[in-house]
C-alpha cells in the first residue's frame, strides 16, 4: 500500500533574484500537500544576497554555493542533502496552484514505470496559455523537438495524463531511486539541455516520462537570462551540440555533424549578421568554438552519482 504522504524535496535555485524567489515560496506556503521541505541553492548571487529568502522564509533550508553551478550544479547541489523520497526540482520562477503537488505523487505511486512526472505549465503572465502539455522527441540531427500545446489557449485539449518523450526543467518530479540507479544532471550543461540530457539517461534505463493533467504550475520564463540574451544563445547553441555528442552515436551522429557544420551554423551566422545583432552573432561562434576546442575532451561525458 503507497505512503498517504511522503515526504517530497522542493528544491529550487536562486541567481541574484530575492524578489522571484520569495514570490514563489509565498505561493508554496498555500499548497495543501501536508509533508515537504524546501531547499533554496543560492548559485553565489553577486550582488543580491539570499539572507533576506531565509529571514521571510525561516523554514527552508538555504545552500550558499561558493560559486555559480549553473542550473543542473545548483540543482544537484540540493538533491545531495534532500531527503525526500520524491524531489521535485523546480524554478523560481514559477508560482504554484495549491493542490498541484499531491497528484504528481500520486501518479508517481500509481505508476511503477515513471521515472519522472511533470505538470501541466501555464504562462504567468498570459494564465490562459499553455506552455508546456509534453514534448516531442528529439531529432537526432537538428537536437530540436517540439512542445505539445505551446501557446495554444487551454481549453482542456490536454486534460488527461499521459506518457510523453520529456519533461520540462522548469518542474520535475523525481522519485530518489531514479537518481540513485541514474545519477545525477550533467553539470557540464550548466544552462539548457540539461534536463533533457537527464531524461535521456532515465529513458535508457527503462523508464517513462509523465505529463500529469490535473498538476498546475504558472511559468514566468526567461526571468533571469532573457528572452534573445547573448548568455541564452551562447548556452543554447553550444548545449544543443553537447546533447548530440553525448546521446547520438554512429552514422546519425555524422549526419547530425554535417547539417550543424554544413547548414545550421553558416545559417544561424549569417542571419544574425543580417540583423545587426552582432553581440548575439559572437555568443553564438563562441557556442561553436567551444565545441570545437573540446573536440577530445572526455570529461564532456561523464556524469556525476548521487552516493
Amino acid at each position: 500500500m503507497a505512503e498517504a504522504y511522503p515526504l517530497v524535496s522542493i528544491i529550487t535555485v536562486n541567481y541574484n533574484q530575492p524578489e522571484v524567489t520569495l514570490a514563489f515560496l509565498d505561493s508554496i506556503r498555500h499548497i495543501t500537500y501536508p509533508s515537504y521541505e524546501i531547499i533554496v541553492v543560492d548559485n553565489a548571487s553577486p550582488t543580491k544576497k539570499p539572507a533576506i529568502i531565509k529571514e521571510k522564509h525561516p523554514e527552508i533550508i538555504l545552500i550558499e554555493s561558493k560559486e555559480n553551478l549553473g542550473f543542473a550544479g545548483g540543482n544537484n547541489l540540493g538533491i545531495r542533502i534532500a531527503k525526500g523520497k520524491f524531489h521535485l526540482l523546480i524554478n523560481n520562477d514559477t508560482e504554484v496552484d495549491p493542490k498541484f503537488l499531491e497528484p504528481l505523487v500520486a501518479k508517481l505511486q500509481q505508476d511503477p514505470k515513471l521515472g519522472v512526472v511533470s505538470p501541466k505549465i501555464r504562462y504567468f503572465y498570459h494564465p490562459e496559455l499553455i506552455q508546456y502539455a509534453g514534448f516531442t522527441t528529439i531529432n537526432p540531427i537538428t537536437a530540436r523537438n517540439k512542445g505539445i500545446g505551446f501557446q495554444e489557449v487551454d481549453k482542456g485539449q490536454y486534460d488527461q495524463d499521459s506518457y510523453t518523450e520529456y519533461a520540462y526543467g522548469a518542474a520535475m518530479m523525481i522519485p530518489v531511486e531514479v537518481i540513485r540507479k541514474v545519477g545525477l544532471m550533467a553539470d557540464i550543461f550548466f544552462l539548457y539541455y540539461e534536463e533533457m540530457d537527464w531524461i535521456h539517461r532515465i529513458k535508457d534505463a527503462g523508464y517513462k516520462i509523465g505529463y500529469v493533467h490535473n498538476s498546475l504550475i504558472f511559468h514566468k520564463d526567461s526571468v533571469t537570462t532573457g528572452t534573445m540574451s547573448p548568455l541564452k544563445i551562447y548556452y543554447l547553441n553550444r548545449n544543443r551540440l553537447l546533447y548530440l555528442r553525448r546521446n547520438v552515436h554512429g552514422p546519425l551522429f555524422l549526419l547530425a555533424l554535417m547539417y550543424q557544420f554544413l547548414i545550421a551554423v553558416p545559417k544561424n551566422i549569417l542571419v544574425f549578421l543580417l540583423k545587426g545583432q552582432f553581440k548575439l552573432c559572437r555568443a553564438y561562434k563562441n557556442a561553436i568554438g567551444w565545441q570545437v576546442s573540446n573536440a577530445f575532451n572526455r570529461e564532456l561525458h561523464r556524469s556525476p552519482n548521487l552516493d
